[in-house]
């Protein structure tokens, strides 16, 4: 009885599907997409587009699965379509992107027919991504106390090149200038460096030697910004 849980619904037939598989397919699929929903939503920002998207990709993968059935040529032309999409919204950040991976692969096994592989690889990504999310990963709070980005403006009669090496040398491990550009109507400079703090405690000191230097001009130091994007 316990293995038959994990046979496929769809083998009685490969030429037609009867409307009950079809619905336990779509329905399966659809609590597997609310299920993944809930998780993506768990302690992060999202937008409640994407969750609803999310929540229907697998009964949508699942549907064109089954219209497939087997049919290469069907295969050949849904690819084909699935190609010409072109998604013009925000880009994700990597976690957006393993969400639909995840979703679209929930929906491929429920396509298949193997509605209990379905609902065991979904409570398992579900909870690994869950536990994952909740782990702390304190190395990620340390990077962000050490590594830095300084936005310091300094009157245009400056030379910039290497007017705070001094002040670089004794409280950065690091530091690279990462732009440079003319403001208030070409009498100032705007320089951006990415740096790394040898002591995160004597940041306030950090910056007031550099006011010394700037003629206490505008100083941020913010956060190092990481690219989510990539993979």
């Amino acid at each position: 009885m316990f293995n038959s849980l994990f046979t496929s619904v769809l083998t009685e037939s490969t030429e037609t599907i009867s409307i009950s598989n079809f619905i336990a397919c779509i329905g399966v699929s659809l609590l597997i997409g609310i299920f993944f929903a809930f998780m993506y939503a768990f302690r992060t920002k999202y937008t409640k587009s994407f969750v609803i998207t999310l929540a229907m990709l697998p009964a949508i993968v699942c549907t064109v699965i089954m219209m497939v059935n087997g049919n290469i040529g069907a295969g050949v032309a849904v690819a084909g379509a699935f190609s010409l999409v072109r998604f013009r919204s925000v880009p994700g950040s990597a976690r957006d992107i393993g969400s639909i991976f995840m979703a679209m692969g929930a929906g491929l096994i429920t396509g298949m027919g193997y509605l209990g592989y379905a609902i065991l690889f979904s409570l398992i990504m579900g909870i690994v991504l869950m536990l994952l999310t909740t782990v702390p990963f304190s190395g990620n709070k340390k990077r962000d106390a050490i590594e830095k980005t300084l936005k310091i403006t300094i009157p245009e009669d400056l030379d910039y090149y290497n007017v705070f090496d001094d002040i670089f040398d004794q409280y950065t491990t690091e530091h690279a200038l990462v732009s440079s550009k003319t403001t208030n109507m070409g009498s100032m400079f705007k320089l951006i460096y990415n740096i790394s703090l040898k002591d995160p405690s004597k940041e306030k000191e950090f910056v007031d030697n550099l006011r010394c230097k700037n003629g206490n001009l505008e100083i941020a130091l913010t956060r190092q910004e990481v690219n989510n994007n990539a993979l």
